[in-house]
């Protein structure tokens, strides 16, 4: 594994690059295999990754125990259940992984440290957060604005990993439509590509 995740992960532009070598040194190598849970609903998230390589998801179980995703995780985003890392809560989500991965780690005590001894740290990660809330705000308004088969496309352009890698079942959960819609809106597009 390279620096390379971290690089993307962490653009930031007012950090000097000391402070960027200290919060490179700061992560640990992890590797996980494909079906490998990164954490598991009911325990308190104690660390965040980035992921160098693979595929992950988080889900939730809905209230007839079927399973809903909430997210996917691709290459050089964090993975990270906030509220429970933050707020020192169990969690109600389950993040796990859908190929083999291979991450950095970085655990809850070391990043407070890096957080109180370092203003751009503090500074990226509210940038950070800022982007995590609109974009799901977008993907929440996107669920009642957007066709099935535009968050279909939508997902394929941005995330095309998860076309590729992940269960059909999966993926419908994630845009709010059963196995049998998507496999329709599927079969339309390769049929019809230039109706959309």
């Amino acid at each position: 594994m390279t620096h390379k995740s971290l690089e993307i992960c962490y653009d930031f532009p007012f950090f000097l690059q000391e402070e960027l070598d200290e919060i490179f040194q700061a992560h640990e190598k992890k590797s996980f295999q494909k079906g490998d849970f990164i954490l598991e609903e009911g325990k308190m998230a104690n660390e965040y990754y980035i992921l160098d390589s693979g595929l992950a998801r988080s889900f939730v179980n809905d209230f007839n125990g079927n399973e809903v995703t909430t997210h996917f995780f691709v290459e050089n985003e964090v993975i990270i259940e906030v509220s429970s890392m933050f707020q020192r809560i169990p969690t109600q989500e389950n993040i796990v992984c859908i190929t083999d991965c291979e991450c950095w780690k970085l655990d809850y005590d070391t990043f407070q440290e890096l957080f109180h001894k370092i203003p751009n740290l503090r500074e990226w990660g509210r940038a950070w957060m800022s982007k995590e809330l609109f974009d799901y705000k977008q993907r929440s308004v996107e669920m009642f604005t957007l066709s099935a088969t535009r968050r279909y496309l939508n997902l394929l352009e941005q995330k095309s990993k998860v076309i590729q890698f992940a269960p059909l079942k999966q993926i419908a959960s994630y845009l709010g439509v059963t196995d049998t819609s998507l496999s329709r809106i599927r079969k339309e597009l390769v049929s019809h590509p230039k109706k959309i």
